[in-house]
């Protein structure tokens, strides 16, 4: 995609890498709104990044969502750019009973959510002379991770849903790409400095460079070959990945 000249609208850009991409995005000149469900914090970002504006939006909620893109559509007409980044993760043991309300949540806010909003958006995306959708995935799209267990199928359908939709917007002028980070030190499960953790200005910076070309997925260098094992054998991985954590829980390293 092209990265500046553009009106861009970043879910989740209060903190962590929607945070970092919104302040990447505005340092080349394109005009960034973030979106995020607390206003104090909305608040704290714009004024620390001058010409950047907010709108409140809960991604979990339909009527949010309905009315934001409303707003958004009239205030914003050159919109082009969305960034589909917001995201929880609670941990959760599918050995046993979990529960249905966070399930639900997780769901609402990592996959329909997105779902929903770009659905809201999408008409007036398709009329620009050149748009992007990008979803945040995450790379336990493809290697779950087992404490985790709804977060990681979120992700992967989420995933799936970029791959479907990219297929049926290809005759049009809206692109869409997929960024499907590794474990980065954010406050998305607590940041602790974690030496196996990416650094959020390092992963930010090889993301906006990844951005700039027009391929499909964004995934950087440290986890291509994670991205690539999904297959037959997948499963050594997968289980030697879990076993370590499960050994050096975050932070422990």
């Amino acid at each position: 995609m092209k990265i500046t000249d553009n009106t861009v609208l970043i879910t989740g850009g209060t903190s962590g890498i929607g945070r970092g991409l919104a302040e990447a995005f505005h340092l080349r000149g394109n005009k960034v709104i973030i979106a995020g469900r607390r206003k104090a914090l909305l608040d704290e970002v714009v004024a620390a990044n001058p010409g950047m504006e907010a709108i409140e939006l809960d991604v979990a909620d339909p009527a949010s969502i309905e009315a934001a893109a409303k707003i958004l559509i009239a205030r914003y007409p050159s919109l082009n750019v969305l960034i589909n980044n917001a995201g929880i993760m609670p941990f959760d043991d599918a050995s046993g009973p979990i529960d249905d309300r966070v399930s639900r949540h997780i769901i609402d806010t990592n996959l329909l959510g997105p779902i929903r909003l770009t659905s809201a958006l999408i008409e007036h995306l398709k009329r620009q002379p050149r748009a992007t959708i990008i979803h945040n995935t995450s790379i336990l799209a493809y290697l779950p991770l087992a404490t985790s267990a709804v977060y990681s199928a979120s992700k992967a359908a989420l995933h799936a849903y970029a791959l479907s939709q990219r297929f049926m917007l290809s005759d049009t002028a809206v692109t869409v790409q997929e960024i499907a980070p590794p474990w980065v030190d954010t406050d998305l499960i607590g940041k602790s400095g974690d030496p196996r953790a990416m650094p959020l200005d390092a992963f930010i910076a090889e993301t906006m460079t990844l951005l700039a070309s027009e391929d499909e997925e964004l995934v950087v260098e440290a986890v291509r070959a994670v991205r690539a094992n999904p297959g037959p054998n997948e499963h050594a991985l997968f289980n030697a990945f879990n076993a370590d954590l499960i050994a050096n829980p975050p932070g422990q390293k």
